[in-house]
């Protein structure tokens, strides 16, 4: 009888077991799950400032881009709360808002968030990337009031302060390429160039004060602590911060060149899968404040 209980006893502490374990199993799966749809499906907003003698009051600038749109990607609800709570004084959309050979409704998703952008009361200006240069998209833009910018520019007066905006749609870039055989810098205005893939190299020759690129996604997953990208699609390389410290990366966020900054975005969608790794999606908010 002895020996039936304790062989009793060890099968139910073996099932007790067995239960804690797969309970641990699926807290570790929600947990995965948990964390995979934050870092691919909520929005942050990420804040820079950028100081000149040219601004003579500030001026909030809020940068979206890659939005790949999808069915099941942020909704434009979200973006567009997301901008409204940053209160800029303009946005800049900087292509890539849909994925080609998306049908006509996913194309119409951006120009939709462009819509209510503008009703809002927000000046939209727009470069479009390698995915959305489809013409009849572009005209949908223009129709819902944002300045689409195809080597053009545009000049505002506010609060003091003289920008001049140019935008390029450039999507590849040859040998030869040179902005300055395009333009000449204003001095007595805060130049700003807009274009969709970065070119550090060629837009420090240009020398803007400010370029504002999009593309790179962040490169999607990266490293804690500063550690930039798990891989450089540009370069071919993987961690190239930890082996290939002599490459210069320029994949997400503010760097210098002579005369001026370039600032990259992470964008908003998860093209061509979701798998960002901290590098949550985001709303980009430029401050330009006087400088001194």
């Amino acid at each position: 009888m002895a020996s039936g209980k304790k062989k009793n006893t060890d099968n139910s502490a073996k099932k007790k077991e067995k239960e804690k374990k797969s309970s641990a199993k699926w807290l570790w799966l929600v947990l995965i799950a948990g964390i995979w749809w934050f870092s691919n499906y909520t929005l942050r907003t990420t804040v820079e400032t950028v100081s000149s003698p040219k601004i003579n009051s500030e001026i909030r600038i809020a940068v979206i881009s890659d939005q790949h749109a999808s069915k099941l990607g942020i909704g434009n609800k979200t973006i567009l709360k997301t901008i409204c709570r940053a209160e800029p004084d303009m946005v800049f959309m900087l292509g890539d808002m849909y994925t080609s050979g998306s049908d006509w409704e996913l194309m119409q998703k951006p120009v939709e968030l462009a819509k209510d952008i503008v009703s809002e009361g927000y000046p939209l200006y727009c470069v479009t990337g390698e995915h959305d240069y489809d013409g009849r998209y572009i005209e949908e833009l223009k129709k819902a009031g944002t300045r689409v910018l195809d080597y053009d520019e545009e000049y505002v007066e506010l609060r003091g302060s003289r920008l001049r905006i140019i935008g390029i749609d450039n999507v590849y870039y040859s040998p030869t390429f040179d902005l300055r055989n395009e333009y000449a810098l204003d001095g007595g205005s805060f130049n700003i160039l807009l274009a969709h893939i970065p070119n550090y190299e060629k837009f420090a020759d240009f020398g803007a004060d400010l370029t504002i690129c999009a593309d790179t996604h962040g490169e999607m997953a990266r490293l804690p602590f500063g550690l930039g990208p798990v891989y450089c699609s540009e370069k071919d390389v993987w961690l190239p911060k930890l082996l290939h410290k002599e490459l210069e990366i320029y994949d997400k966020g503010l760097f210098d060149y002579d005369g001026g900054k370039m600032f990259i975005t992470s964008g908003i969608g998860v093209y061509p899968a979701p798998v960002r790794f901290n590098n949550r999606p985001e709303v980009a908010v430029i401050d330009l404040i006087p400088k001194g």
